[in-house]
């Protein structure tokens, strides 16, 4: 009873955090306060519980390198004209009877790209909203449609939650994109088609030229200002590891910013760091933004989450749920079973970094002992969890994209891929992972002993 207490505060704290604005890091730590508590009262030490959340906590610690390059990306694109560079021509290459089409195509592109979904709905998300305002196309087909194209680099993009999820289950980076490579090619053709269609059946009246004056007004829009996105796409390729690539990729961006729009070395490195502030004009809300800073947060959710699920699984408290979600996988499938605790997980913690996090406690035994490993686990977690979130109407992974876009939750039935996603793949899974045999059934590992 005392775990289910403690459960029920914790559902307060996050109540309490959606009603009033505040960041859910709060409600995490009120969580492990509630449990450190009951684990006092139960018996367990202070440094047996620390030890059991800093075992889960430090897998996520290697994302933060990761997240503060990605807010220097953010930063940097934007200064470079990186960002305005594929807005400008994409914009151009818009007729109204692909508005839709080619909002899904730009917006999945630069997500892939930048790897951040928020970044991609503040900036050409915002513009392509304002487009379709003007030009009579449905706020909430538009809305949808961008959320999905910003949730496909989500998904699969080498600067995105992809590291998060590898860092979660312990897998390697490059495997899992291959993987998620593989198996997204089927639902984002099934994207397209239904954009196609939708964009057929709602054109746009008309095309602003102004933003396109804006843009080329402000930036210098040579090839030089696509490099570094180039060289994101290009560098993975070539085996690169993720970390030379992104700290490559903002360094062109930085060279990029002070030789080709000239803008000064020292206002550019703390635009890297405190986010991007253009000159006062039409795009300077749409365009400002980024910077390491603006990790902070993402950063701290994550190790959070890590830290509150290492805590709740050393102390046994998971230990009844991985019983009954392991009787799930074996009755109805590993990933239906791994897709049920996602909703459960993106219902109650409203975010995406706790579903990775509580799969690999609830599930590992089952993936490793009767499935095809890590390496399997990671994937359906990317095909579940990652995209299922948005599709929660309380998830920040969609309340506040739809908050930027001026949107409201009408927009979710639109998120066509983000539904592709996951039902392809429950249709096509043995072909990527053959069923094997029924192997012994490993038992929960033991919790921590009393002090």
């Amino acid at each position: 009873m005392g775990a289910v207490f403690c459960f029920v505060l914790f559902l307060a704290a996050v109540a309490l955090c959606l009603l009033e604005g505040w960041s859910l890091i709060a409600a995490i730590w009120a969580g492990i306060l509630f449990f450190g508590l009951l684990g006092l009262r139960k018996g367990f030490s202070i440094k047996a519980m620390a030890s059991a959340a800093w075992a889960q906590g430090r897998k996520m610690c290697c994302v933060i390198v990761i997240y503060m390059l990605i807010g220097a990306i953010t930063a940097l694109w934007r200064s470079a004209g990186t960002i305005a560079f594929f807005i400008y021509h994409g914009l151009r290459i818009i007729t109204p009877q692909l508005f839709l089409l080619v909002t899904f195509l730009l917006t999945s592109f630069i997500s892939y790209a930048l790897g951040t979904s928020f970044g991609v709905v503040g900036t050409l998300g915002v513009i392509l909203m304002a487009l379709a305002r003007s030009g009579g196309v449905s706020v909430a087909i538009t809305a949808g449609t961008i959320v999905a194209g910003a949730y496909f680099g989500d998904r699969c993009s080498p600067g995105s939650s992809a590291t998060l999820v590898a860092a979660a289950t312990d897998t390697k980076l490059y495997d899992n994109l291959h993987m998620m490579h593989r198996t997204g090619w089927l639902p984002y053709l099934v994207s397209l088609v239904a954009y196609a269609a939708l964009s057929v059946t709602h054109p746009l009246a008309m095309v602003d030229s102004g933003v396109l004056d804006q843009l080329s007004g402000t930036f210098s829009l040579s090839w030089w200002t696509a490099i570094p996105a180039l060289l994101i796409l290009i560098l993975p390729l070539c085996k690169v590891p993720i970390r030379p690539t992104m700290a490559v990729s903002a360094l062109t961006a930085l060279l990029v910013t002070v030789f080709a729009q000239g803008r000064a070395l020292l206002p550019t490195l703390r635009d890297a760091v405190l986010g991007y502030l253009p000159a006062p004009g039409a795009l300077h809300d749409v365009l400002s933004g980024g910077g390491m800073m603006s990790m902070v947060s993402a950063t701290i959710m994550a190790v959070s989450a890590g830290l509150y699920a290492g805590l709740l699984g050393g102390m046994g408290v998971l230990n009844g749920a991985a019983h009954l979600a392991q009787r799930l996988a074996r009755r109805a499938g590993r990933f239906p079973a791994c897709a049920a605790i996602s909703v459960v997980c993106s219902m109650v913690f409203c975010n995406q970094s706790t579903c990775a996090v509580v799969c690999n406690q609830l599930l590992e035994d089952d993936y490793t002992k009767r499935g095809h490993g890590r390496g399997e686990m990671a994937l359906d977690v990317e095909n579940s969890g990652i995209v299922l979130a948005p599709l929660i109407p309380w998830n920040i992974s969609v309340s506040i994209p739809l908050a930027m876009l001026g949107a409201d939750m009408s927009a979710i039935p639109y998120e066509i891929l983000l539904y592709a996603i996951p039902l392809c793949y429950w249709l096509t899974k043995r072909r990527v992972y053959p069923p094997k045999g029924d192997d012994c059934y490993d038992t929960i590992a033991e919790p921590l002993v009393h002090s």
